[in-house]
């Protein structure tokens, strides 16, 4: 019995992170989102965190095609917390969505301990652009963005200069023309300017 105890739990394969649902009213608008546990999360102790947007309409379904295609295995391995909002009524996080910040990560921060009070901020496609948005807006909340793909819309010179004390991540598929062109220049122009840019081109994707 022991042994065949011994086997099954062998070939269970190991434990994943928990996800659970959860809401967020701020300042009246109701945020939904997903949110990865690290394996034995301890409320009383700090982790690393992640604010993840979704790509293309940002519903809760593109936050759960995300959550497994993304982040859920990583945020295992690696034991942090992340988190994943859907566009509030269907509007994008880089254009009326975000009225919810910063309420949302100020609520964030009161619920979670979150270590140093600061997030890595990162999404894919409309959750790339989404991410470098909220970056440049608030950027004493992060320590890095990361787009995959993602760039910085409207970038003023004044948000350049927001995410100057960020790590800066760029990536994109060599056979995404459109996106490539444009973060190609756009990683180009913050490297002049001294941004800490990472650009990398991943061959043969789209």
């Amino acid at each position: 019995m022991l042994l065949l105890t011994g086997v099954l739990l062998f070939c269970a394969g190991p434990v994943i992170a928990d996800v659970l649902d959860a809401t967020m009213n701020v300042a009246g608008t109701a945020v939904h989102y997903k949110l990865i546990l690290p394996k034995d999360y301890n409320p009383e102790k700090a982790y690393p965190a992640v604010l993840a947007f979704p790509g293309g309409p940002q519903t809760m379904e593109a936050v759960e095609r995300t959550v497994e295609r993304n982040w859920r295995t990583e945020a295992e391995r690696r034991g942090y917390i992340v988190i994943i909002p859907a566009a509030p009524e269907g509007r994008l996080f880089f254009e009326a969505g975000d009225r919810v910040f910063p309420g949302f990560l100020t609520g964030l921060l009161g619920k979670f301990k979150i270590l140093d009070n600061k997030f890595y901020v990162a999404g894919v496609s409309n959750g790339g652009i989404s991410a470098f948005h909220i970056a440049a807006s608030y950027p004493q909340y992060f320590w890095s963005v990361t787009g995959f793909p993602g760039y910085l819309r409207d970038a003023t010179p004044l948000r350049v200069r927001a995410l100057s004390k960020m790590c800066v991540n760029m990536y994109v598929g060599e056979r995404d023309t459109d996106w490539l062109d444009y973060m190609s220049d756009q990683a180009s122009e913050f490297l002049g300017l001294g941004l800490n840019v990472q650009f990398q081109v991943e061959a043969g994707q789209g």
